[in-house]
């Protein structure tokens, strides 16, 4: 047997290895790829999703007649063949492509025309099974790829919401167990109101519950595409009824309804929807970097630090100064974030850049979105597991903190008016003690009313502040 067959295309003919699924226009392409050493397929979805895109339109075809049931069926055990995984060294295209991935989509047919035709003849070549006239049946890159794009995002979407979740749950364990712990507010990064470190944490657990809102929002319009459009979105060299068809047995193969985009030519010139799904990615990545940040600065220390909370020891964090440790997982979540703010810049100038009647940009949007989608889909199991929930509270730092603020003048603000709080804030400061000690040498207070109303964690529930205030200043007889 020849170690070789022969395939032919538009530009000639081709020897090519009889091992290799892919054929001649792959063969032509691995001449120009190379750039980035990364292939396409290191990001699986796309071409899982091109499986199921061809598998669609091989049973649609045939539904309408285009196609010959024999044909339909090898073409759909060759796609459920390449769903099942091991035949990821038959895409080596790389990641960086010109031409609108039109090599992309042509590996994906060459691979699945092989297999198909082997199932019929037992050997590859396009005697029986052609891919483009087969396999490429109605078809066109620029319908299939920027449809393959959109469904591949379902799945990751899906995975990063799963993580924000537990997430999600995380912090708000956090916010339960420190809901007593108060501290020092800060604004500016100078001393503000006190708070309590549950609060804190409350916030961050609300800010993730409100992404993971923005994540399902976006979700939806990832299922609208523009199969049947074909190569401009007019569906020229399609067969009649195959647009309707194509679309309920890709419903029928995601188990959820897989919907046109309402106007195709703007599907083609557009894709907005990419720049939505990078958007949302881009404010979980940054919003997970400030949380980050904050960690970061609250558990500074151990001795000269805010100290305010310990965060979980992972490693040394010097080669030459014992006993330091490093906020390794912040800092990696925080880099991440760089990362994914200048692939979303790319995104943007791809999107600006689109022509006419279709974007060619494949490989910026596909390249710089995957990747920021696996960026934060992993960080944030670690981010969870090996920083939030192992957080400790350091609660003596948090109480003097508290005690401390000279913001507690504020109490006196309210009682007796805005100069007197100032007053109270300045003696604090020439003097270097604290808002009680001001309090009771300046005559304001006695110690126990100084005990009650400089309570900070008292000022960290404004209806109880507020209600302890009037009882005391009808007591005192004062007027408001």
């Amino acid at each position: 047997m020849q170690d070789y067959r022969v395939e032919k295309d538009c530009l000639g003919e081709m020897k090519i290895p009889n091992d290799r699924y892919y054929g001649i226009q792959t063969t032509r392409m691995l001449q120009v790829s190379g750039t980035a050493g990364l292939p396409v397929i290191f990001f699986p979805d796309m071409h899982r999703a091109l499986f199921q895109i061809k598998k669609a339109a091989a049973r649609a075809n045939a539904k309408v007649g285009a196609l010959s049931p024999e044909i339909s069926e090898a073409i759909v055990r060759a796609c459920d063949k390449l769903l099942a995984g091991g035949y990821e060294k038959e895409f080596p295209l790389d990641m960086w492509q010109g031409g609108g991935y039109t090599c992309v989509n042509m590996n994906v047919n060459e691979v699945i025309g092989n297999l198909a035709n082997e199932i019929l003849t037992g050997h590859k070549g396009q005697d029986k099974v052609h891919p483009n006239t087969h396999v490429n049946m109605g078809q066109s890159t620029n319908d299939t790829i920027p449809s393959a794009t959109h469904l591949a995002i379902v799945a990751r979407l899906d995975s990063i919401i799963k993580e924000l979740t537990l997430l999600k749950n995380s912090l708000g364990k956090k916010a339960k167990e420190f809901e007593t712990v108060v501290k020092v507010g800060r604004t500016c990064w100078q001393d503000a109101l006190p708070l309590t470190l549950g609060q804190e944490f409350s916030g961050f657990e609300s800010l993730i519950g409100r992404l993971i809102q923005k994540a399902k929002n976006v979700r939806s319009g990832c299922l609208e595409i523009v199969m049947g459009g074909s190569a401009v979105g007019t569906g020229l060299s399609s067969a009649p009824g195959y647009s309707t068809e194509i679309y309920k047995f890709l419903t029928e193969q995601y188990g959820e309804p897989v919907k046109p985009m309402e106007n195709l030519f703007d599907g083609f010139q557009n894709p907005d929807q990419i720049i939505s799904v990078s958007g949302v990615i881009k404010e979980i990545a940054t919003s997970l970097s400030k949380i980050c940040k904050d960690l970061r600065l609250m558990g500074s220390g151990p001795r000269s630090g805010w100290m305010e909370i310990q965060l979980p020891a992972l490693s040394p964090g010097s080669s030459i100064m014992p006993g330091k440790i490093n906020p390794t997982v912040p800092e990696m979540v925080i880099q991440i974030g760089h990362q994914v703010i200048g692939n979303d810049v790319a995104i943007s100038v791809a999107y600006d850049e689109g022509e006419l009647d279709l974007n060619v940009w494949d490989s910026t949007f596909y390249k710089c979105l995957f990747e920021n989608l696996q960026l934060v889909e992993k960080e944030i199991p670690i981010l969870r597991k090996h920083c939030i929930d192992g957080i400790t509270a350091n609660l003596a730092r948090c109480k003097q903190e508290a005690s401390s603020s000279i913001a507690l003048s504020t109490v006196i603000a309210t009682l007796l008016g805005y100069p007197e709080g100032v007053k109270v804030a300045h003696y604090c400061e020439s003097h270097n003690v604290s808002v009680k000690q001001a309090v009771l040498d300046l005559g304001l207070l006695n110690e126990e009313e100084a005990e009650l109303l400089l309570d900070p964690l008292l000022m960290t529930n404004p209806e109880l502040f507020a209600k302890t205030i009037a009882e005391f200043k009808e007591v005192k007889g004062w007027k408001a």
